[in-house]
């Protein structure tokens, strides 16, 4: 338990921020997670869709902090060449 009133103070900023960056990591695997149904359907334009809209999504969780940009970056390179190859 923090003693101090600086910790006391520290263990709630740390405790808010924890609920805001589960909220986004939540909303990304919600997005992330549409378009993966979206390829498993088959249904390009749908995935394609999916996939413009969790990328804003995806950037906004690395901007924030919530995951390293790199790994956003792979994660939408990985979508956009799933929902690509559904048109082939």
């Amino acid at each position: 338990m923090a003693n101090t009133t600086s910790a006391k103070k520290a263990t709630r900023k740390i405790a808010r921020r924890t609920a805001v960056n589960k909220a986004r990591r939540s909303r990304v695997r919600n997005f992330v997670r549409k378009v993966e149904e979206a390829i498993a359907s088959g249904d390009q334009a749908v995935a394609a869709a999916a996939l413009k809209a969790a990328q804003p999504e995806l950037m906004r969780a690395a901007t924030k902090g919530v995951m390293h940009s790199n790994t956003a970056s792979r994660k939408v390179s990985r979508l956009a060449q799933r929902v690509k190859s559904l048109s082939a």
